[in-house]
């Protein structure tokens, strides 16, 4: 419950490289994440590239420069429609791969934020050429990770409004 009530976008980097321990077990928890059919329809794309990652700056308006153009190591999560057994629930598979990524990010003292790219098709477009993506693969994410260069508090987002018990 702490990472996940204390996990906070975090957009700004110290210059620290994300160490390969750390991204394993990124990694390790994105793959452990709930899936339909337990059919696991993801694969990710590991950026530490410099120019990779300043070439994705562009693809994501807000992306930016403040969050990819600073972050050591990006994850880009994509879905996979030829593994999964119920047709279009790559979609839900991917993005609690992306939410397992940024709370294991908390848990481990790094940063993170989620940047959405699908459904946005210039989006998936520009990211499927920058990475040379199959056709059938569709980027759903991209999860820029370093060490926090800025600190957040926890934020407290329960709304009892929210909440419809039995009925609406």
């Amino acid at each position: 419950m702490k990472a996940i009530l204390e996990r906070r976008s975090i957009r700004k980097y110290t210059d620290e490289p994300v160490s390969d321990d750390d991204l394993n077990n990124l990694l390790k928890a994105a793959m452990a994440a709930p899936s339909a059919g337990n059919q696991q329809s993801w694969e990710f794309v590991v950026i530490r590239d410099r120019d990779i990652l300043n070439t994705a700056v562009g693809i994501h308006p807000s992306g930016g420069y403040k969050m990819l153009g600073h972050a050591p190591l990006a994850i880009v999560v994509c879905g996979n429609p030829d593994k999964e057994l119920y047709e279009g629930y790559w979609v839900q598979d991917c993005a609690a791969a992306t939410e397992n990524i940024l709370i294991a990010a908390q848990s481990l003292g790094l940063g993170a934020v989620w940047l959405g790219v699908y459904p946005r098709e210039d989006r998936v477009a520009k990211l499927k050429k920058l990475l040379g993506l199959p056709d059938r693969i569709i980027p759903l994410s991209i999860v820029s990770v370093g060490h926090p260069a800025e600190k957040k508090g926890p934020s407290n987002r329960f709304d009892e409004g929210n909440i419809h018990l039995d009925k609406w």
